[in-house]
C-alpha cells in the first residue's frame, strides 16, 4: 500500500518562495587549483506509467476499550503489546499564537493533532528500509492518510481517492459531518488561490509556493479529487503533495462561520486523533483524544486510534528548563540536545533512553561568492584546507559524528547525491588539512600578507566551533572578527537580506541537507532567495529543469548527483561537519524510534506530532 514523498524540514526554507529569479553566467574562477567539471547528464524521455496504492479501508463502529495483538511473523511483533490510556506530555519552545494553517503555519505549532493531511508515513514498514529519521520521506515510503488511493492517468495529473469513513469532529459549527472532496477542493483553493472565491494565495503559501505549480483542483465526486499540475514529472508533484508540511484540511463551514479565519483555540476542529480542549497562553496546550477518529492501527488494524488518552504540550523556550523537566519524569521526551546534555543525563538519569539522529543539516561557512576574495575560487580551497575537519570530529565531537566534509545532499539519504567516498582523489585532497597549502594558495591569489574579513554569526548557533574556525584560519593568515545577531536579526540582515559583505554562519548550514531534493536544486540557484551566498553557476542553473523535465526517479537521482558534484568542485561554501544530534525519552514511551518531527520540530511546529502521538503508546508498569 505504498507510494510515490515538500519536507519540512526544511527549516529554513518555510517562510521564503521557491520561486527561482532570472538566472546568469558563473562568477567563480578557478587559478591555480583546478577542478572537475562534472559531465553533463543526458535526461532520457520514458512514459510515466499509472500507480495506484488501495489500502485497506477500515469502519469505526465502536471505541476499541482494550488494545489487542496477535503473533504475526512481522518485525513490530517484539515491540510489545499497545496500551490503551495515560498521557503523553511534550514540550516546545515555541508559543502557539495561531490555530489556522492558512494564516502562518509557523505560529501553529501543534496543528497536526487535529488537522490531517492527504498523506502520512508508513507505520507499517520495516525501520530496515527506511526509519523516517530526516525530514525527506521517499516516495516509495509514504501512504495515505486522509487518501486512500492515488493515479497519474497522464502527465501531470494526479487523481486521488478519498477515505470514505472520516469524519469531522463533532464540534460546532460542523458538528461531525462526513469529510467529502469538496473539502479538500476548498483548502487547496484557499491556500493557494484557485477558486472557492479565493484569487491570490494565503499568507502563508504566498511564502512558501507549492513546487512544481499546482495549476487546479477539481472534485470528480463525493469522494475523488484531480489535481492539475504545470509539470508531468511524477517525483516533483510527489514531493511537493506529500511533504510534511503540505496543505492541512480546515472545515470549510467553521472557516465560513468564523469570517473568514479559524483562528481561536476554542474553534480548532478537524478529522485529526485529538481536540484541543484547554490552552494556556504561553504555558500549554492540552489535547484529549476524539472519540470518533477513524483511524485504526496499521499493525494491528484491530486497534482503534489514539492508544493515549491526551498530550499535554508544555511551552518551555528554555532548554535547560526542559531538560530539568526530564529528569524530572515531567516531560517524556526531548530532541536535538547537545553531546554534553547528553551525556550528562546517562550519568544524571541512567534509566533514560539514548538516541543518535542525523542532522537535518550539516554545519557551512557561508562567503558572499560575489564579491572579492571569495569570487576566487583558489581563497574558497584555502579557508577549506585550513581546518583540520577530522581532529573536530575526534575532539570537539567526541567521535559521534562522520570527519569527512559535506556536499549538497545529506549522505543519510540513501541513494541520493554524491557520497564522499565517491569523490575523485583530487577532489577529496582539496578537502584536507593542508595548511601549508593553504597560505601558498592564498599568495598565488594575491594574498602572501593575508586577509581580514568579518563573519556574521547567528547568536544561537555554536559559537564555539565557529572560534576552532577561526584560530585555524589565523594560522593561515586569515584574521576572521565575528559579529553575532540575534537569529531574528541575522535572518533579516544575511538570509532575506543579503547586506553581509565576507562571511556568514548559522546553526542550519547550506550542505548535508536532508529535505526534498527538487528543494536542494534551488538553494544555489542563480537569484534564488534563500543563495544569500550570492553563487551562480550556468550549469546548476540549468539543473532544476532538467529534474522537472525527467520521467523517472532515477533519473532525477542522476541530475541531483551531479548538482552535488557542482556544489563541491565549485567549494561556495566552506563545508564544516554534520554534527549529530540527539534524541532522550522516558523508558514508558513505546513506539518511538526518533521519527522526524514526531515531538520536536522546526519553524513549521510539530508537523507529525498527530500521526505519531495518536499510535505511540505509554507502558503504565514502567511509571
Amino acid at each position: 500500500m505504498k507510494k510515490g514523498v515538500f519536507w519540512i524540514t526544511l527549516t529554513c526554507l518555510v517562510v521564503i518562495s521557491l520561486v527561482l529569479a532570472s538566472c546568469s553566467s558563473s562568477t567563480t574562477t578557478s587559478q591555480q587549483t583546478p577542478t572537475t567539471t562534472p559531465s553533463t547528464t543526458s535526461i532520457v524521455t520514458i512514459s510515466t506509467t499509472a500507480s495506484t496504492i488501495v489500502p485497506t479501508e477500515t469502519t469505526s463502529t465502536a471505541s476499541v476499550v482494550t488494545a489487542t495483538t496477535t503473533s504475526t511473523g512481522n518485525w513490530w511483533d517484539n515491540l510489545g503489546t499497545p496500551q490503551y490510556g495515560g498521557t503523553l506530555t511534550d514540550d516546545s519552545p515555541q508559543n502557539i499564537t495561531n490555530w489556522d494553517p492558512y494564516l502562518n503555519v509557523s505560529a501553529c505549532v501543534c496543528y497536526s493533532t487535529y488537522l490531517e493531511g492527504l498523506f502520512g508515513d508508513d507505520w507499517a514498514l520495516n525501520p530496515s528500509i527506511f526509519d523516517f529519521s530526516t525530514g525527506f520521506r521517499p516516495t516509495d515510503d509514504v501512504t495515505g492518510l486522509l487518501a486512500s488511493a492515488w493515479s497519474f492517468p497522464s502527465p501531470g495529473t494526479l487523481i486521488v481517492q478519498l477515505r470514505q469513513n472520516v469524519y469531522w469532529q463533532n464540534i460546532a459549527p460542523v458538528n461531525g459531518r462526513q469529510f467529502t472532496s469538496a473539502d479538500v477542493v476548498y483548502n487547496y483553493d484557499r491556500d493557494f488561490g484557485l477558486g472557492d472565491g479565493f484569487t491570490t494565495p494565503g499568507p502563508y503559501e504566498a511564502n512558501n509556493a507549492l513546487t512544481p505549480i499546482l495549476k487546479s483542483v477539481t472534485a470528480n465526486d463525493k469522494f475523488t479529487v484531480t489535481f492539475v499540475f504545470d509539470t508531468s514529472n511524477v517525483e516533483n508533484i510527489l514531493e511537493s503533495m506529500e511533504a510534511l508540511n503540505a496543505v492541512p484540511i480546515v472545515a470549510s463551514d467553521a472557516v465560513s462561520f468564523y469570517g473568514g479565519n479559524v483562528n481561536s483555540w476554542h474553534d480548532a476542529i478537524g478529522t485529526g486523533p485529538f481536540t484541543i480542549t484547554d490552552f494556556v497562553d504561553g504555558s500549554s496546550v492540552t489535547m484529549d483524544k476524539s472519540p470518533t477518529y477513524w483511524g485504526f492501527d496499521e499493525r494491528y488494524p484491530q486497534n482503534q486510534l489514539p492508544y493515549i488518552n491526551a498530550i499535554q504540550l508544555l511551552i518551555i523556550p528554555s532548554q535547560s528548563t526542559a531538560l530539568a523537566a526530564l529528569r524530572a519524569g515531567k516531560i517524556d521526551v526531548m530532541e536535538n540536545i547537545g553531546i554534553q546534555s547528553d551525556q550528562s543525563l546517562k550519568t544524571s538519569n541512567p534509566d533514560i533512553l539514548h538516541l543518535t539522529m542525523p542532522g537535518a543539516q550539516g554545519l557551512s561557512i557561508n562567503p558572499r561568492d560575489d564579491t572579492v576574495p571569495f569570487n576566487n575560487i583558489n581563497v574558497r580551497i584555502a579557508l577549506q584546507e585550513a581546518i583540520n575537519l577530522p581532529q573536530i570530529a575526534s575532539t570537539y565531537y567526541n567521535g559521534t559524528c562522520s570527519p569527512n566534509p559535506l556536499t549538497l545532499t545529506s549522505y543519510s539519504l540513501a541513494g541520493w547525491g554524491f557520497p564522499y567516498e565517491q569523490w575523485p582523489a583530487n577532489l577529496q585532497t582539496q578537502y584536507a588539512y593542508n595548511p601549508i597549502n593553504a597560505k601558498a594558495l592564498l599568495a598565488a591569489a594575491g594574498y602572501s600578507s593575508g586577509i581580514t574579513t568579518n563573519c556574521t554569526a547567528d547568536s544561537s548557533a555554536d559559537l564555539q566551533v565557529l572560534q576552532i574556525v577561526q584560530s585555524e584560519f589565523a594560522a593561515v593568515g586569515v584574521n576572521m572578527s565575528i559579529t553575532t545577531m540575534d537569529p531574528a536579526s541575522w535572518t533579516a540582515f544575511v538570509f532575506n537580506g543579503h547586506k553581509q559583505t565576507g562571511l556568514a554562519f548559522r546553526e542550519a548550514g547550506t550542505l548535508s541537507l536532508a529535505f526534498q531534493p527538487f528543494v536542494q536544486l534551488l538553494m544555489y540557484q542563480t537569484g534564488f532567495p534563500a543563495n544569500y551566498e550570492m553563487a551562480s553557476n550556468s550549469t546548476l542553473d540549468g539543473l532544476y529543469a532538467a529534474a522537472s523535465n525527467a520521467t523517472t526517479v532515477d533519473q532525477v537521482k542522476t541530475v541531483v548527483t551531479q548538482a552535488c558534484q557542482i556544489v563541491t568542485q565549485q567549494q561556495f561554501v566552506i563545508s564544516l561537519l554534520n554534527p549529530s544530534s540527539f534524541n532522550v525519552y522516558q523508558p514508558w514511551l513505546k513506539g518511538y524510534a526518533g521519527q522526524s518531527y514526531a515531538m520536536q520540530g522546526g519553524s513549521g511546529g510539530i508537523l507529525m506530532l498527530g500521526y505519531y502521538g495518536s499510535r505511540f503508546w505509554i507502558d503504565s508498569s514502567l511509571k
